[in-house]
């Protein structure tokens, strides 16, 4: 019987067909067979080649095209999401959770991220249930990851907030709102238009469960910081200037609600078009606040 000899001829082989292999599954969008087939060819080059041959920067190249898919999908995902396109975007979402997954430590701070991202479309999409599954899983990663402070758990917090108070549950809204600022205010600027946010959306469930004093007091600490830290003219300024009117409308303060009505207006009539939504409403709201103060 022939004693077959490996030789380093044999190895080197085995390791271009090895990468062959990772080629066809990267090509195929199979990226955890892939990555294991590069991972292969990579182990038996080192062992049979010189340090600095050309095959084995061909074959880390290669595991760094899979890692680059994994951004390059993440950013795709963030486009499309912005455009509403919400079926696209969660596709690239997956696609870099699965490259994610698979290329990372399994309590890696991407790996929340795109978490986050996926949980986000789910909100967008009115799936509520999915998308706190999604933010869940990312506040679990991020809680073994990042430092306790960290603004990114804030804002997980923020968002697992958010799906509550669209599921109108306003107790646990409050709590996950709370959970976000006390780390905001340790982890930012005084003046960040981020902790601005989550005074509004705090403000909002206040609002929401008839705590009117309680909604200006968080609304009126979300305006002092965008007035200080966001352009004069800015959307956000807009939005707190009506949650403000309507909270003195809804008291019957007809008054102050018109007058914040119409700084909301004086801001929108410069930046939005006469048929924009947001522009209709604010002047509904006026019309019907003048027709109050007139009986």
């Amino acid at each position: 019987m022939d004693i077959h000899t490996v030789t380093s001829l044999d190895q080197s082989d085995h390791a271009s067909a090895h990468n062959k292999l990772g080629t066809v599954y990267d090509n195929q969008g199979d990226y955890e067979k892939a990555l294991k087939s590069y991972e292969k060819s990579l182990e038996i080059q080192l062992i049979s080649l010189p340090p600095n041959h050309p095959d084995i920067a061909t074959t880390y190249n290669n595991i760094g095209s899979v890692y680059r898919n994994q951004a390059t999908y993440n950013n795709i995902g963030l486009v499309y999401d912005n455009q509403g396109d919400y079926e696209k975007a969660l596709k690239s979402y997956e696609k870099d959770l699965e490259i994610s997954l698979i290329s990372l430590p399994p309590n890696h701070p991407s790996i929340a991220t795109t978490y986050n991202n996926i949980g986000v479309v789910y909100d967008h999409q009115g799936d509520y249930e999915k998308a706190l599954k999604s933010y869940e899983k990312s506040l679990e990663i991020q809680l073994i990851s990042l430092p306790p402070n960290h603004p990114s758990i804030a804002a997980t917090y923020n968002n697992i907030g958010l799906v509550y108070d669209h599921q109108s549950d306003y107790e646990k809204a409050l709590k996950s709102y709370e959970k976000s600022l006390e780390i905001k205010l340790i982890s930012l600027p005084p003046n960040h238009p981020s902790i601005a946010t989550t005074y509004n959306n705090i403000g909002s469930v206040y609002r929401n469960q008839g705590g009117y004093e309680k909604a200006l007091k968080y609304y009126e600490k979300s305006l002092e910081i965008k007035l200080i830290s966001l352009p004069p003219d800015h959307s956000d300024i807009v939005a707190t200037y009506n949650d403000i009117g309507l909270v003195y409308h809804k008291q019957g303060d007809y008054e102050k609600a018109l007058k914040y009505y119409e700084k909301a207006l004086s801001i929108v009539r410069r930046t939005l078009p006469l048929a924009h939504p947001t522009r209709r409403v604010i002047e509904s709201a006026i019309t019907t606040v003048r027709e109050k103060l007139s009986k």
